[in-house]
């Protein structure tokens, strides 16, 4: 039995099944049903194909990435032949063909560990004791050998001190915790102090010898007497200028690795991080009771390792009551100094904005304390032109900062994503799902919950039980929202940036959201100029259309932009793909900055005008005391499923006819839209029809989308209250 290179369990090999597809395997087979399915292997580009890339695997196994697994085109590939890549094993098929597919990480030490593959040897091993795998059950048999000659062998005179320590424990020694299995910590870990933390007295560090104590009885008769310095106070930050000496660090436990040698601390202050390692005895577990998210006071000596700094561990507390509060106030007031923005400087006079400041500088602090703290940061954002704008304005922002936060290529991808939500109302399922996906991530790859930011989505108290379930776990939020969020929204959320309920028609969510994204990165500010103009559909505000214009966006391009992204995110609603609404909304093209947009809102308006010109045919106009209220069976005059979507239909059918209704109702099996020319709060409007039809399960929906659901027996009661109810509004 062996023990899990990641997570310590004992395991047939050295990786569990939970942490197989954290690591990185080399393979020593010869045929393709010798493969294991899930797994990542280290490759090398055999060649190209129009539908793939060949992948040699091994000596003599060769697998196809089809180009559809790929997160780019088979073109823009910067592969040549006999590069290495790195691939997953999706399946092995019959006739011994090998389906791959790709792999966002691209470096071996993104990896959590390197294994050998080896179907002679029937588990897999440490790419660095492969050659040992055969001498493995004698040297288990040799108690004499120390921890330090079974794990140490890159380094002849650590490895020929660690034997004169084994053998004579009173003789000056140093003592080596040997190479780390994980490809990351080989390069920041090779050597650490011994520590207490079990029974075993074999493995305590020896102390140096001076001259002076050569003679047994002079150092008997001051054995009592001798000391030690006391280790220096540092910050992390500062370690630099203590290579060499013994210090004492305060911080929080961010991470813990169990490698073949050592345990590896990450260890956090206000200034830095740094890997303190800890050793008892190879592969086991220094200091089991301290856990991730512990605040610890440590000890140890400042070492240089391949140019990075580390500190052998000596000593070590978990602090707890006032010493750890103290401690993580301190911590929290660094990083909220780090991360806070200095003022509120907005994109364009905006006095909806303006009147927002201290709001948008708190949302951008927690997006940036999100990113400083390798928390991942999800957008779940409208699927419409204004939730994809806003959700991209984000983005843009926190990308950079991620990238720059983290070596790792594929940093983007795991600390920043984007996701679409049907209706702007964060339901169960969507909450479900989230739940269930973060919970996953922080199992199997010890990534911490994530900071979620709604944006145009959120604001209404059909969110709350997504909320509620996201708090059980106490996952931060963030609401980005143009209308007057709930009070109870409020109450359950980290922040929110909000308008009062005189401006929700001044502003959009898009708006308010690159004002967010100014502040969480000022190096984009340029990029954004033209986002807002975008999101409004008439009446942009004038700051906002010079500011477009700056940016190189005349009217039609704002206008082509804005009905092009609308389309895009019809067809993106459940699986949104960065790389297009990117190359959307922020073209490198000066010269053609509406080239790709002007080509597809082509299809917006071809589309639009005509599923318009049939609802418009086919209005059944009722009037009510006086009030002429326009209704649309959806049902039987509109493309279901298809674009444009009901809620956008009735948008632009309302601003078609709103000269000559004062309301457009769609009534479909069991939905109905309402857009009114004057102010309307819905949840009013669907008390009163409710109390009028007890029977008929009336409930809002979505306040952003303006619908309303009810049982579809009910439905002409439900309609016959709807027009009552809206001619006394009306």
């Amino acid at each position: 039995m062996g023990s899990c290179i990641i997570c310590g369990k004992s395991v047939e090999g050295r990786i569990c099944d939970l942490h197989e597809e954290d690591a990185l395997f080399e393979f020593r087979g010869s045929r393709a049903d010798q493969l294991s399915v899930d797994r990542y292997y280290r490759g090398s580009v055999d060649g190209f194909a129009e539908f793939g890339v060949f992948v040699d695997i091994g000596d003599s196994v060769t697998g196809l990435l089809h180009r559809s697994e790929l997160d780019q085109r088979l073109d823009s590939l910067d592969w040549d032949s006999g590069d290495t890549v790195y691939v997953q094993v999706k399946n092995v098929r019959d006739n011994g063909n090998v389906d791959l597919g790709w792999s966002i990480r691209q470096s071996e030490r993104e990896f959590r560990g390197v294994l050998v593959d080896d179907p002679e040897i029937g588990h897999s091993v440490l790419l660095e004791n492969e050659d040992d795998e055969d001498d493995e059950v004698d040297e288990e048999a040799a108690p004499e050998s120390t921890a330090d000659e079974s794990t140490s062998q890159s380094d002849d005179e650590s490895s020929a001190d660690d034997d004169s320590g084994a053998s004579q424990p009173d003789s000056e020694s140093s003592t080596s915790a040997g190479a780390v299995s994980r490809a990351s910590d080989d390069d920041r870990v090779e050597g650490t102090a011994s520590v207490g933390g079990n029974d075993s007295g074999s493995n305590t560090a020896v102390m140096t010898e001076s001259d002076e104590e050569a003679d047994a009885e002079s150092e008997a008769s001051q054995s009592d007497e001798t000391t030690t310095d006391e280790p220096v106070a540092a910050a992390i930050g500062d370690l630099d200028d203590h290579v060499g000496a013994d210090v004492r660090l305060e911080g929080e436990v961010v991470g813990i690795r169990q490698t073949s040698g050592p345990t590896v601390f990450e260890l956090q202050d206000e200034t830095g991080t740094v890997d303190c390692a800890a050793f008892v005895e190879a592969g086991v577990r220094a200091y089991p009771e301290v856990e991730e998210d512990d605040y610890i006071r440590l000890s140890g000596d400042v070492r240089e390792r391949r140019g990075e700094l580390q500190v052998e561990t000596e000593d070590l507390d978990v602090l707890e009551a006032e010493e750890r509060e103290e401690v993580e106030q301190r911590l929290a007031d660094a990083l909220d100094d780090e991360a806070r923005p200095d003022t509120a400087d907005p994109l364009a006079e905006d006095t909806a904005v303006a009147a927002l400041s201290d709001e948008l500088v708190e949302a951008a602090t927690q997006i940036r304390k999100a990113v400083l703290t390798d928390r991942p940061v999800i957008v779940r954002h409208a699927n419409t032109a204004d939730g994809y704008l806003a959700g991209s304005a984000l983005e843009r922002a926190a990308l950079p900062l991620v990238t720059e936060q983290h070596r790792r290529a594929d940093a983007k991808y795991h600390y920043f994503d984007r996701r679409p939500i049907e209706g702007g109302v964060y339901d169960m399922d969507d909450a479900t799902k989230d739940t269930t996906t973060m919970l996953d991530n922080r199992e199997r790859h010890e990534e911490k919950l994530p900071l979620f930011v709604f944006v145009a989505a959120g604001g209404t108290r059909e969110s709350l039980d997504g909320f509620d379930l996201l708090n059980v776990y106490g996952a931060p939020s963030v609401v980005i929202d143009d209308i007057d969020v709930d009070g109870a929204v409020v109450d359950t959320v980290d922040a929110v940036v909000s308008p009062s309920a005189d401006a929700v028609s001044e502003t959009t969510s898009t708006a308010l959201a690159a004002n967010v994204a100014a502040h969480v990165n000022e190096d984009v500010r340029d990029d954004l100029q033209h986002l807002p103009a975008v999101s409004f559909w008439e009446d942009i505000p004038e700051p906002y259309v010079d500011a477009a214009s700056g940016a190189g966006y005349d009217e039609t391009a704002v206008s082509e932009l804005r009905e092009a992204v609308a389309l895009e995110a019809h067809y993106q609603s459940y699986e949104d793909k960065r790389e297009l609404i990117t190359d959307l909304v922020f073209g490198d093209d000066e010269e053609d900055v509406g080239g790709l947009a002007g080509h597809i809102a082509e299809q917006f308006r071809e589309k639009v005008d005509e599923e318009v010109s049939t609802a418009r045919a086919n209005l059944d106009h009722r009037t009510v005391d006086g009030v002429d209220i326009a209704v649309l069976d959806t049902d039987a005059f509109t493309h279901q499923y298809e674009f444009p979507p009901e809620s956008l239909l009735l948008d632009e059918l309302h601003r078609d006819v709103r000269d000559e209704s004062d309301a457009v109702l769609g009534i479909s099996t069991d939905t109905m839209y309402v857009r009114a020319n004057g102010d309307l709060d819905l949840h009013e409007l669907v008390n009163e029809v409710s109390e009028r039809v007890p029977e008929g399960g009336v409930a809002t929906r979505s306040v952003r989308e303006g619908t309303i659901r009810y049982l579809a027996g009910e439905r002409p009661a439900v309609l016959d209250a709807t027009l009552d109810v809206l001619a006394d509004e009306l």
